[in-house]
């Protein structure tokens, strides 16, 4: 690469980096870029984490129950009494 290629590619970064800085002080507006994502917040990014966890502790927690439905021949019916009365038993004891 010769001396005007490479002053040619600093420029280049260069400018790119001032924009960038322009960016993040607030002078350039981020979601105005072409092809950018759009922008959360850390709390909405943990708060979408929390929901897919939960949903995954529910799909474990149905297929297992519908494990044990199976083993011990519960109609859906009779694991819902079930549930009430372990539920009962729990706010009883506390």
């Amino acid at each position: 690469m010769d001396e005007r290629e490479k002053l040619r590619k600093f420029r280049e970064l260069d400018d790119a980096f001032a924009e960038a800085l322009k960016g993040l002080d607030g002078s350039v507006k981020l979601e105005d870029a072409p092809d950018s994502p759009p922008l959360r917040s850390v709390e909405e990014l943990e708060r979408e984490e929390a929901q897919r966890a939960q949903e995954a502790r529910d799909a474990e927690f149905r297929e297992q129950l519908s494990s044990l439905m199976a083993e011990y021949a519960q109609s859906p019916r009779g694991a819902c009494d079930l549930l009430r009365v372990i539920e009962a038993e729990r706010r009883g004891r506390s």
